[in-house]
This record gives C-alpha cells, structure tokens and sequence, in this order.
C-alpha cells in the first residue's frame, strides 16, 4: 500500500507485502499448496529464485513448495546480498555481494560503520553511492560525502546484473569506479 497507494488492487492485497522498496513477498500461508496467487503492481518485476522477466499490474500464479517463498525484485533494483554474517562483529574474507535488476534507473546507498558504536557521529563511517544507468548498463560506484574509507582500504565487490549476467569482480578503494556490465 505505501509503495503502490494509487494501485486500488495493490491497497487490497492483505497477504502480500514490500520489504523495503525492491521487494515484494507473497508468503504462503495455505497448508499443502502448490501454487500461489500472486499480484504484481505496474512496472517490470524478476522472480528472485529463476530471474524470469514479469510484467507487474496483473496476477500470475507461482508454483510454490516448502523451500521457496515467491519473491519478485523490481525493475530498477540494486540488492546487496552477502557475505552472509551472522553479526555486525563477525569479519568475512569474502567480498561483497550486489544484484542489478536492470529495466530502470537505480541507486543505493551502501552504509558501512563498527556496528557497535556511537563513532559514527564523529565521521567514523563509510557511505557508497551505487548507481546503475539502464540505458548505458553501467554501475557507477562512488564515495558518500561526508563519509571516509573505513579499514580494510578497500573493498572487493562482486556485481552480477539479473537474471543471468555473468559476475563481475569490481574492486572500491575511495576513488568513483565506473563498470559497463
């Protein structure tokens, strides 16, 4: 309903919902189903599990089972999706995560501080703007203002654009990194 207010049949859906901006879950909460009715708002929507391209402002039907939990990203979304942490202080050697939805413009704001402090009102933390151009297919990646390089000095970062882009490695030291995907 915030996201889609003027869409009258997306305000009625009751069992459906955002996660943030660029999700849309549709839990299943019918024992034993098999399929699951789904409403896409207007605009172009990715199954999160197959990348398959849908055109939103109908219903369609997922086919559902125990393990898969209909997800939809929107057109124009920019995911940060790993390293998988189990808390902020846990430290990981593998690099960052990103998935591009592409079919429209995005940006997003990756916000790195300790996790445990208050240091971050004094400039102790990290901002980068992650732009994706559709047109051009190209991420632009660049330092927040007002924010600084934390350690470690530089950041690997793994962009795949959806559904089956190939992996891209970009590496972030602070200076705009601009990448045609």
């Amino acid at each position: 309903m915030l996201q889609f207010p003027d869409d009258p049949t997306a305000v009625a859906r009751a069992d459906e919902y955002m996660w943030g901006k660029s999700l849309l879950v549709a839990p299943v909460a019918e024992k034993g189903a098999s399929t699951r009715a789904v409403y896409l708002p207007h605009g172009a929507w990715h199954d999160f599990w197959t990348g398959e391209r849908i055109e939103g402002g109908r219903e369609i039907s997922r086919a559902v089972d125990l393990g898969t939990i209909p997800l939809y990203a929107r057109a124009g979304s920019i995911l940060p999706l790993g390293p998988v942490k189990q808390h902020v202080a846990e430290k990981s050697g593998e690099p960052l995560s990103i998935t591009v939805y592409p079919g429209a413009d995005a940006s997003f704001l990756l916000y790195e501080d300790d996790g445990t402090s208050f240091h971050y009102r004094t400039g102790e933390w990290m901002g980068i703007h992650v732009n994706w151009n559709d047109s051009r297919h190209m991420l632009t990646l660049r330092l927040a203002d007002g924010s600084r390089m934390l350690p470690p000095a530089r950041r690997d970062i793994e962009v795949k654009v959806a559904p089956n882009g190939t992996m891209h490695r970009l590496t972030f030291a602070g200076e705009t990194v601009e990448a045609k995907l």
